[in-house]
């Protein structure tokens, strides 16, 4: 992928947190992207070996080939999670950086988490409630300042408020109510800014000395000490800190996050109205706003809960404090701000500011150094943007057991105008693929080398002096040189004449395919089909038969190796799909004397079962559990073993399934 075509998946991206310079969005959320960039996002992650598990947002630059993985291990569990680890990666450089914060007092944090997830997300709301209750407390004016963990606390202290549960909270004075304690308040904090509602009435222009101003439920004054710094005529109550202030008529009375703290409806109402009638112009009122998920953790008390600071709240939601306002006051409430609401007793008042509102933005910027990174670290930048290319190049090497000569690989020109040699290609995708694989494709290519030598060993065709360039090629690189893989493949098959070590090869089969019969020192028995996965040994002693006998084709189902006697039996049956097949044909080869008997069973009457089919299918085999579960309920009908070998003849078979009165439709047993 180059820089144009990633742009041109950027725009089409929709979801996430869009800001002028990126886009950040959750790895959960990535169905909303381009399946070609989920893509890309991955092979680069890949490619610099970074696990999918340690990061789980992604930040994509709008106007740069550049991306960032990010790690937020608590986004779902802290309302304001730190990163940990960042990797920021330049694509059009092939640069990049990882920054690591476990061991930071102060590490980035994160805001806004509802943008980064899919609107149908579980989270989306409560994330959603999260970043109005910052907003209120008007926390994201100046974002520049947020992005940090000390910062953003110390802006938390400065406004009022402290994160309790997750939330922000703020309160009054410790009250004793029906016999249970609530403490109405928080520690004692001295703020050094506005709270919301007082910030939302400066910027609408009511704060600059024209309009007197109470303050009802004021707490400590912080507030009042501000305004009153500016020249501003204000006075305020406060049933804790200012119990004997009075309560007086003002152009403006601000009702900030009293109503959250007050247990009693009656009281609350009270408060409310007490407030609406000393407001000569405007009442403010505030609350603190939250969701039934978010609510729903704590322990319910009257209309709100008790949070785990033994402090009460009633969290409102949007709509249900407008009506709230509403129905008591007899007024439209004006929303200013997620739980900040105007009502004016002023029309005229009311309508200039109607005409005059006007909305904010706040824009995000991030400021980044790109560090150059290791010429092996481009190189794998370099294979996750051409995946399809590298992973013909790797596929080929697993098939071959060794790297491609350059005129082996169709494309060893474009591998070297990329990175360089095919030999240094292989090395790198070693780190990204593993060496695991690769030694495992190399020692089967060894395995089958051996076997063709020793298959011509076995037929005594003379060694070729003449070799074609790509089995020199195999030799030099898996055995070093002819004589060797001679002299392995001369010692392999004369090991086929030691029944000792045939023993013990059919012994390690027997555990490793997926399907097959041991009968103890004397034979094994198993599909045709796995031929090819049988150990070394057992695969030339089946292969020497086979030359004597030729291709199997589809002439065989099941073979047979002779553990003691230098013999191989295959046999053929008329229908292997069916639940008892019928042998057809039985060719049994004399290796040591090198012979062949075939065995037909043109009378159908006379034709073998096969029982216990499934001990020679394996689990994965789409019929095993159908024919499983079949051969079981036939053992039971003639009382054989369902678990080993039954040799019986058809007669014998058909005589008790009448005596059972039962017959074989199928894979079923029905009553005749």
């Amino acid at each position: 992928m180059d820089s144009v075509k990633f742009s041109q998946l950027i725009r089409q991206v929709n979801q996430g947190k869009h800001l002028p310079e990126a886009i950040y969005i959750h790895k959960d959320a990535f169905t909303a992207l381009p399946a070609e960039l989920v893509t890309f996002i991955h092979a680069v992650a890949t490619a610099l070996k970074i696990d999918t598990e340690t990061w789980n947002l992604v930040k994509l630059f709008k106007r740069d080939f550049r991306l960032s993985l990010l790690s937020y291990p608590t986004f779902y569990i802290d309302s304001y999670p730190s990163l940990t680890q960042s990797v920021t990666v330049d694509l059009n450089k092939l640069t990049h950086r990882v920054t690591k914060y476990q061991d930071s007092d102060n590490p980035p944090i994160l805001h806004r988490k509802e943008l980064m997830v899919l609107p149908s997300s579980n989270y989306h709301s409560l994330f959603s409630q999260i970043t109005e209750e910052g907003e209120n407390a008007g926390l994201y004016e100046n974002t520049r300042i947020i992005g940090f963990k000390q910062s953003w606390e110390n802006l938390i202290r400065q406004h009022g408020y402290e994160v309790v549960d997750g939330r922000l909270f703020r309160s009054a004075m410790v009250k004793q109510t029906h016999g249970h304690q609530i403490d109405r308040h928080l520690t004692a904090i001295t703020r050094h800014a506005l709270s919301a509602p007082m910030k939302a009435l400066a910027k609408q222009g009511y704060l600059q000395g024209y309009y007197s101003l109470f303050d009802y439920g004021c707490g400590r004054g912080d507030d009042m000490n501000e305004l009153l710094a500016h020249g501003i005529d204000v006075m305020g109550w406060d049933p804790n800190f200012y119990p004997d202030g009075d309560k007086t008529n003002a152009d403006i009375v601000n009702l900030g996050f009293v109503l959250n703290v007050i247990e009693d409806k009656h009281e609350r109402l009270e408060a409310l109205l007490g407030a609406w009638e000393l407001a000569n112009r405007l009442l403010v009122v505030s609350v603190m706003l939250g969701t039934n998920e978010f609510v729903s953790q704590f322990k319910p008390y009257k209309d709100g809960v008790i949070t785990s600071r033994n402090t009460f709240q009633k969290y409102y939601q949007q709509s249900e404090i407008k009506a709230y306002i509403e129905r008591s006051l007899d007024e439209v409430p004006i929303a200013i701000a997620p739980g900040i609401f105007f009502i004016f007793k002023d029309k005229l008042a009311e309508q200039d500011y109607l005409q005059n509102r006007y909305r904010r933005y706040h824009n995000w910027q991030q400021h980044t150094s790109p560090t150059p990174i290791t010429s092996e670290d481009k190189a794998q930048l370099i294979i996750a943007q051409n995946k399809a290319l590298f992973d013909a190049f790797w596929q080929q090497s697993l098939d071959m057991g060794r790297v491609p000569a350059q005129d082996e690989f169709n494309y060893s020109v474009q591998l070297k105008s990329l990175i360089g040699s095919n030999n240094k290609v292989h090395q790198l995708l070693l780190k990204i693929y593993g060496k695991d694989k690769f030694e495992e494709a190399k020692q089967s290519r060894k395995e089958d080398l051996l076997l063709y030598f020793a298959m011509g060993l076995f037929e005594k065709r003379r060694p070729y002096t003449q070799q074609p360039d790509s089995l020199k090629r195999d030799i030099k690189a898996l055995f070093d040189d002819y004589r060797t893989v001679i002299n392995l493949a001369t010692e392999l098959l004369f090991a086929i004449a030691d029944t000792k070590l045939i023993d013990e090869q059919c012994e390690k089969a027997h555990q490793q395919l997926p399907a097959s019969i041991l009968n103890q020192g004397h034979s094994l028995i198993f599909h045709k089909g796995y031929i090819d996965s049988l150990p070394l040994l057992l695969r030339v002693y089946v292969g020497a038969a086979i030359q004597m006998y030729g291709e199997l084709g589809d002439a065989i189902d099941l073979v047979k190796i002779h553990i003691t006697s230098g013999k191989l039996t295959l046999t053929l049956y008329d229908d292997f799909e069916q639940s008892v097949p019928f042998l057809v044909e039985r060719i049994k080869v004399k290796m040591a004397v090198q012979d062949i008997d075939f065995f037909d069973y043109v009378e159908v009457s006379r034709r073998p079962p096969l029982l216990n089919k499934h001990l020679l299918l394996g689990a994965l085999h789409e019929q095993y559990e159908k024919q499983k579960s079949f051969d079981k309920r036939l053992s039971k009908i003639l009382g054989t073993n369902d678990n080993t070998e039954v040799i019986m003849h058809r007669l014998a078979l058909e005589e008790r399934l009448l005596l059972a009165g039962k017959k074989i439709v199928g894979f079923r047993i029905t009553s005749r």
